[in-house]
């Protein structure tokens, strides 16, 4: 029987005086949502709020379910939000741009279902190897992939922050949807680009090789994203898989 523990955390950073990051955590940790908003301000917050919101109406009463369950449930989840951000955008046009990244991870008995757009980003730890599941809808993205930058310059990139898709600007919808299977101790975080801006991944590997628990965890990588800097809020959640 398939088994989670759970935990998420999210903070403000060291810069912002608001926090448009938003997370969720399902029942028993059959969903887990994060968003990071995007626009005027208090419109960043709103987005992220209407995200993660209208994942735990699509998945009230949820169990674990099939895949193609699993699956229409992600769809509806972004389909709906998207509606809802973009029409809130429409009714208040001092929004300015209003949207937010999302990334929405469920498991589906022995697989996992994650929609993402954006540049938050869902990795995974499995035998002390951590691994990031997404890719970036990003600008610098898309210039590393044409081998005009290197990772390195990436990340400070004076256009890093340049988004190609998120969640809410527009009514087409285009977002990616990753399916994969699950193993004993997978280990999932999903989290805000003021994590992974500040914190190389060699770090977060160092982090998660200490064995502590969740709380734990997420309280050392919130730290050492301030550490570094904490230009933006960060907002961390981890999953592990217990059992199956």
């Amino acid at each position: 029987m398939l088994t989670l523990k759970y935990y998420g955390k999210t903070d403000f950073g060291k810069k912002r005086l608001i926090n448009e990051d938003s997370f969720a955590i399902g029942p028993n940790g059959i969903f887990c949502a994060v968003a990071d908003g995007m626009g005027g301000a208090p419109a960043g917050d709103i987005a992220s709020s209407l995200f993660c919101e209208t994942c735990s109406l699509i998945f009230e009463g949820a169990g674990t379910e099939n895949l193609e369950d699993s699956l229409l449930r992600v769809h509806k989840a972004f389909t709906v939000a998207n509606s809802r951000i973009f029409a809130h955008g429409m009714k208040n046009p001092g929004a300015g741009g209003l949207g937010c990244t999302a990334e929405l991870l469920t498991f589906a008995q022995n697989s996992y279902v994650l929609g993402h757009i954006g540049d938050s980003r869902v990795y995974r730890l499995r035998d002390g190897r951590l691994f990031q599941l997404t890719i970036d809808h990003s600008f610098v993205q898309s210039q590393i992939e044409k081998g005009i930058l290197r990772e390195q310059q990436a990340r400070t990139h004076s256009l890093r922050h340049m988004l190609l898709k998120a969640l809410g600007v527009n009514m087409e919808l285009d977002f990616d949807v990753i399916e994969g299977t699950l193993e004993k101790k997978d280990l999932f975080l999903l989290c805000s680009d003021g994590l992974s801006d500040m914190v190389e991944d060699s770090r977060m590997e160092e982090i998660f090789s200490k064995g502590m628990p969740h709380e734990i965890s997420a309280e050392m990588l919130i730290e050492s994203a301030n550490e570094s800097g904490g230009i933006d809020n960060i907002t961390v959640v981890l999953i592990s898989v217990e059992d199956l």
